[in-house]
């Protein structure tokens, strides 16, 4: 046996040593080499090749081995070559085996119950495994105390205390790491640990329904640091709602839905803004658009916005059960009554929908002293920052419960007034859509 007394061998490396046809068997703590390869070792060593060169023609990975223990091992099978020839070689252990004595009836038996005992561990410590991992994320491996736990729910059920050594082996842990974490020791800090998790939860689930608004990890940090004075790590926020299973709204990936067609009578625009969405000049470039909102029972309404791309502030809006040339004209007769200064040059960033290319829209626009640009057809990407607001404003909001479409306009503008002043966001240096318009006209 040749013992690692600096590096112990890993669960992996002792997996890939074992293929080697070189090594009769390997532990945590060291390899037990072929009588075969030693004689193959000290001929080839004879012939002037070093540890490395014969470790590594034959199959070794000598970052695993090491080059010291290689060089030492060969060293000590030279000098028992050298005083007792081949004998000295082999693994003296098989002599000192003794003759194995006749099992009774009921030691047989009893060897027979600890094997069923075992497989049927076996089948619920993978089966166990198998619906963790698919519980989690895809391909996601399981952290060591997840292991340990299952192992442990094993040993407890079946009672296989002496079956430690093998469990772990089968799901690929050490065996020191779990009695060290089933310490008395260990006990104590996970539940001082639990009972900070605790307090921290309440603070998350009050942060999270704060002013009727799930939230996500990010939305979840920047709300705590605006409105609490609070500073949590985002990695701790989200282990937190990992474990006590706090779920926030995901958007999911859907397709840019047009509104309506633009028809050859219309006038198209050029496409000015070319996605450049932030050019560091508020109430310059503006998008709008509009998208459809279903509540009640089957029921549909429509909603209209301009936002500022630098702050991501809504500045106007309009809410219709009918999406007609009004929803989009009333949108921009609101921006101008709203009285918000806007920059030289602003202009007014939308798609090709029909709305936008009337001729009585686009003569609103220019008598406001606004210009107009238009994204490419078809391509959603080029007014993406308002795409993304219709879809966070879908996660966040509640309409289905709402019964008529007055309850669907106070419940919009409820959210516009939290949007707009009360949910931070990750690129506006946490800031809220008007902090960040403040905080752009100082330092302007």
């Amino acid at each position: 046996m040749n013992y690692f007394n600096a590096t112990l061998v890993t669960i992996d490396e002792q997996k890939l040593l074992k293929k080697n046809p070189y090594v009769k068997t390997v532990s945590e703590k060291g390899i037990t080499y072929t009588d075969e390869f030693k004689s193959v070792a000290i001929k080839e060593y004879e012939n002037g090749k070093s540890p490395r060169e014969i470790f590594e023609e034959s199959g070794f990975d000598i970052e695993i081995v090491g080059i010291e223990r290689a060089s030492s091992s060969l060293k000590r099978w030279r000098k028992a070559y050298k005083e007792n020839g081949v004998a000295g070689l082999e693994d003296a252990r098989k002599y000192y085996s003794g003759l194995e004595r006749e099992l009774s009836f009921e030691e047989k038996f009893a060897r027979l119950e600890a094997q069923n005992a075992l497989l049927r561990a076996e089948n619920e410590l993978l089966k166990k495994l198998d619906l963790a991992e698919r519980a989690g994320e895809e391909k996601e491996e399981l952290k060591a105390e997840q292991k340990f736990q299952l192992i442990h729910t094993v040993i407890k059920k079946y009672k296989l205390k002496r079956m430690v050594r093998y469990l772990c082996e089968l799901v690929g842990v050490s065996r020191s790491g779990y009695h060290r974490y089933f310490s008395e020791e260990a006990e104590t800090k996970r539940q001082t640990r639990h009972q900070e998790d605790e307090e921290m939860k309440e603070v998350i689930l009050k942060v999270f329904h704060f002013r009727r608004r799930k939230k996500g990890a990010r939305q979840i940090k920047m709300t705590l640091e605006n409105q609490f004075q609070i500073t949590y790590n985002l990695k701790r926020i989200r282990r937190i709602m990992k474990k006590f299973d706090i779920v926030c709204p995901i958007r999911k990936a859907n397709p840019y839905r047009r509104m309506a067609k633009a028809t050859k009578e219309h006038r198209t625009l050029p496409n000015l803004l070319n996605r450049e969405f932030k050019q560091g000049v508020v109430g310059k470039v503006l998008l709008t658009d509009i998208t459809y909102l279903s509540y009640g029972k089957g029921k549909r309404a429509y909603l209209s916005t301009i936002k500022d791309a630098e702050t991501n502030e809504i500045l106007a809006y309009e809410v219709s059960d009918k999406i007609t040339l009004a929803i989009a004209l009333n949108t921009v007769k609101k921006l101008k009554r709203n009285g918000r200064k806007l920059a030289k040059g602003a202009y007014i960033h939308s798609d090709q929908a029909v709305h936008y290319t009337s001729p009585q829209f686009q003569k609103l626009v220019k008598k406001i002293g606004l210009g107009q640009s238009m994204s490419r057809r078809g391509n959603c990407w080029d007014n993406a920052p308002q795409e993304s607001f219709f879809g966070h404003f879908k996660d966040e909001t509640d309409l289905k419960s709402c019964e008529t479409l007055e309850h669907v306009k106070l419940e919009i503008k409820s959210y516009m007034t939290y949007y707009n002043h009360y949910r931070g966001q990750w690129n506006l240096k946490k800031m809220t859509p008007a902090q960040y318009r403040h905080h752009l006209l100082q330092v302007a």
